[in-house]
């Protein structure tokens, strides 16, 4: 998907109405100062909106968070989207602010059925009677990007068909453009923006949501899924009919089975909790510690259990994937924490998280000794996942360290399917699964292929580094002789204070073109040349008017800047 910067006033009606749509639920919700410090109000002659006094009044007794959770809701699919992939980071966010917008629901009213029918035959290019003996009008579940119909296909099998909604691709450009231009301003309007850096996080919302809205990475994503499975019995991984899907329509085998949440139905069907905690905790770590590629949102909706206690995975949107290194380096984070090596978790901490500035050192190994503390006198058994990523999340932000997202991901999905081990039985240890897996990526550093491979590589490196050292060298030195080596020095921190001094100077100089115009007006009424009007001359009239107008639009321009 296309993201690109917006100018200062949007290229397109749709934008320019989108923007002034999205500032308007802004005043609306009682965040008028964030419009005013991003100065993007005079550019779409909004004015202040109109609010009821009685709306005022019930938006001032909803805290912050219920507010922006309230804004997310009402501007539609894209900010929902932002607010719940948000509400997983706590690396990004406060957790007050998580703990709202983990309130936000992804179920919709949905669109007619003509309008699915109508998607499927121009996706499909056929009639929906030639492609299904049956389709059920009423779908089964409705979210803000699609909505789910169970249908039957002309060879008999049962399947379900994901429709995207009409035109919700152009509106999440749309939306992701405007997101992008008010992240930039953020940045240099405000304190803030220097360390939550928004624009990454627009970046990164806009890579997670285009491959959301393509359902042909969904099927490829299942399908892969599937391959690493192939002769296990303990899980399934329903099939995708690649002859029914394309980027808006996606179909695949309609599997009956109950929710791992569902307890009292699973023990009236004769399953046994324990088998599936084992299984849906191993399955997980094979996903991460051996194929590199995993469920990211392992939660009970996604999970069915199937006959004999077989796993059934749903919902393949949002997948991770991580490389043989990011593996190891979650290896030895765990490894040195459960060998109380606090030092080893804070080196192996720096490899899996990135920064824009050098953390202090010092200062990071401090608070990880006392993160330490938590967890010294405890068991393995004890070691509960979440609550050592709650912990981290907490600390790495303090530190202005950023987690990479699939990375993040990979840690959430743990902490999710430790949960619901514990959900499905009590005394689950998800430590002691995790052991094993550990230990064999530990070990396969020492396999002697392994460490031939990485002494070739290295050796190459190496060879390949001298060999290039001498040249760059001779360039610099080069460079230096001729002059054109330069050192530049960058003020930081002065972006609010130059912004505002341009603010002043503007006003002063409107003001100073007001003076002029009166003082001038002045002249030419008393020198009583050219036409007159009631005696006076013309001229002079206009002048006197123009400079009343441009004085009262200025003292509506300080008073609106709530500067006086």
């Amino acid at each position: 998907m296309f993201i690109g910067k917006i100018g200062i006033v949007s290229r397109t009606y749709r934008h320019v109405n989108r923007y002034r749509q999205i500032v308007t639920v802004l005043f609306r919700y009682g965040f008028g100062d964030l419009v005013d410090r991003l100065n993007v109000g005079q550019y779409l002659e909004i004015g202040m909106q109109m609010v009821s006094k009685k709306r005022r009044e019930r938006v001032e007794t909803l805290t912050r968070e219920e507010r922006i959770r309230m804004i997310l809701e009402e501007l539609g699919p894209t900010f929902v989207k932002l607010g719940q992939i948000l509400s997983t980071r706590p690396d990004l966010i406060p957790v007050s602010l998580i703990r709202e917008l983990s309130k936000l629901q992804d179920e919709v009213p949905p669109f007619p059925a003509s309008q699915a029918k109508a998607i499927v035959e121009t996706e499909l290019n056929a009639p929906v009677g030639e492609l299904f003996q049956k389709f059920d009008e009423i779908p089964m579940a409705a979210a803000s990007i699609g909505q789910v119909h169970r249908a039957q296909l002309k060879s008999g099998e049962e399947v379900i068909v994901k429709v995207q909604r009409p035109q919700i691709k152009p509106q999440i450009e749309v939306d992701l453009e405007i997101l992008l231009h008010l992240a930039t301003l953020v940045e240099k309007h405000m304190e803030e923006g220097e360390l939550y850096r928004p624009t990454r996080i627009v970046e990164e919302f806009a890579r997670i949501i285009e491959k959301e809205i393509d359902y042909t990475i969904e099927a490829s994503y299942a399908e892969r899924f599937a391959r690493q499975f192939l002769g296990n019995t303990d899980i399934y991984v329903p099939r995708v009919f690649r002859e029914y899907s394309t980027k808006r329509v996606l179909t695949m085998e309609y599997v009956s089975g109950i929710k791992a949440s569902e307890i009292v139905a699973l023990d009236d069907q004769g399953y046994d909790r324990k088998i599936i905690a084992s299984r849906g905790a191993d399955l997980l770590l094979q996903q991460i510690f051996t194929h590199g590629f995993f469920h990211g949102d392992p939660h009970p909706g996604n999970i069915y259990i199937l006959p004999d206690n077989v796993i059934c995975y749903f919902d393949f949107g949002m997948m991770g994937s991580v490389d043989r290194q990011s593996r190891e380096q979650l290896a030895d984070m765990v490894y040195a924490l459960v060998k109380r090596d606090e030092s080893g978790v804070v080196d192996s901490l720096l490899r899996i998280v990135e920064w824009d500035e050098e953390p202090d050192r010092r200062r990071l190994e401090i608070d990880m000794a006392d993160f330490m503390e938590l967890y010294l006198y405890k068991s393995l058994k004890e070691i509960r996942v979440e609550h050592i990523l709650q912990q981290l999340l907490e600390l790495i932000p303090r530190h202005r360290l950023i987690i990479p997202f699939d990375r993040f991901l990979m840690m959430k999905a743990l902490a999710t399917m430790e949960g619901l081990g514990l959900v499905l039985n009590p005394d689950f240890d998800m430590t002691a699964r995790a052991a094993p897996f550990i230990r064999r990526v530990k070990l396969e550093r020492l396999h002697p292929a392994r460490m031939i491979d990485e002494l070739m590589i290295t050796g190459n490196e190496v060879i390949e580094l001298l060999r290039v050292i001498p040249g760059e060298l001779r360039d610099i030195l080069k460079q230096i002789k001729q002059g054109k080596v330069r050192i530049g020095f960058e003020h930081r921190g002065l972006e609010r204070f130059i912004f505002e001094m341009d603010r002043a100077s503007n006003r002063i100089a409107f003001a100073l073109v007001i003076s002029s115009i009166v003082v001038g007006s002045s002249l030419i009424i008393n020198t009583n040349i050219g036409p007159t009007l009631f005696g006076l001359p013309v001229f002079g009239l206009i002048g006197f008017s123009m400079a009343g107008i441009l004085g009262v639009w200025l003292i509506i321009a300080i008073i609106r800047s709530g500067r006086i």
